[in-house]
């Protein structure tokens, strides 16, 4: 028989051998990750979009309210200034951190010697930056007396104020705090600058380009999914931040509400006033928030993100 025959024969039969059909042991792997999937994010979602419309105080059964928890948001100052002070963290830590990321991923990516240790150095922060130690240190560093003013001072300066207990600079502190976690989208873009061809550099050097005009002929543009990537996620997880809020201000948002995060306000909202259906209210608000900008995100991609076809 040919092996052509032979083909034909066993996609004729393939329901018969156990071998091409038998996705029991596939589906006995995944069982954990579906199970998860349902109980942990599913029906959870479904519930929060319940209890959004609902009046609940977890202590006694949720009472149907409608639309009301959504027209008193609309009402809330305190609620219109977190979203304000959440847009102001997003819009300006987000290029500040991409921009400290690239510019180290392409000084790392030259090939400098111990280049394995300074890679770990720089994600170092990106895997500690979001932990309560941190934010304690960080509260720390931008206290009065903090390692912040004691620098600032061998320059004569003379500070004395606390910088997270000031309204015009607490959330600058936490600012600077995100752009420091940089680690994780360097390490991506050092990633992405070891895909781009040498040869394209070296033409566009015998043709008299300099290293500015490769830059941004060349890199910026081979590099721009990358980019787009870290830029998508990014955004996604500034406006998710908490800890570092809750941590710096002590769960209020304070000092003036200058770092009441949206999130911040939520938990306040749901576990400290006990209003859990405000509170999932105001989660699916920040899901729409957070598909708007991917949205536009993806819809602007295609004037700038540049792939290999």
């Amino acid at each position: 028989m040919s092996y052509a025959a032979e083909f034909a024969s066993l996609v004729k039969n393939r329901g018969k051998h156990d071998s091409y059909t038998d996705n029991k042991p596939a589906y006995a792997f995944l069982a954990p990750w579906i199970v998860g999937a349902v109980c942990l994010s599913l029906l959870p979602m479904i519930v929060s979009v319940y209890l959004s419309f609902t009046k609940y105080n977890m202590l006694t059964s949720p009472k149907w309210v409608g639309v009301q928890n959504f027209t008193n948001l609309m009402k809330d100052t305190r609620y219109i200034h977190s979203l304000q002070v959440t847009f102001t963290y997003v819009i300006v830590s987000v290029p500040l951190q991409l921009l400290a990321a690239l510019a180290l991923a392409v000084v790392l990516d030259r090939g400098m010697r111990g280049l394995t240790f300074y890679r770990s150095a720089f994600y170092l922060p990106s895997m500690m930056g979001g932990s309560v130690a941190i934010a304690v240190l960080w509260k720390m560093v931008f206290g009065a007396d903090g390692l912040f003013n004691r620098f600032m001072n061998v320059f004569g300066l003379n500070l004395t104020q606390s910088w997270v207990a000031n309204p015009a600079t607490a959330n600058w502190t936490l600012i600077i705090l995100h752009v420091w976690q940089f680690g994780s989208p360097m390490v991506i873009f050092l990633a992405g600058l070891r895909q781009i061809p040498r040869e394209l550099y070296e033409a566009a050097s015998v043709d008299g380009a300099g290293k500015w005009r490769q830059f941004v002929s060349i890199t910026l543009p081979m590099l721009s999914p990358i980019i787009f990537f870290n830029l998508v996620m990014s955004i996604i997880n500034s406006f998710q931040t908490f800890t570092q809020a809750f941590i710096v201000s002590g769960g209020t948002g304070g000092p003036s509400d200058s770092t009441l995060f949206y999130t911040l306000y939520l938990y306040t909202q749901g576990f400290g006033q006990m209003k859990m259906g405000y509170a999932a209210a105001m989660a699916w608000i920040l899901v729409l928030i957070v598909a708007v900008f991917t949205l536009i995100n993806f819809a602007a991609s295609k004037y700038w993100v540049h792939y290999d076809d």
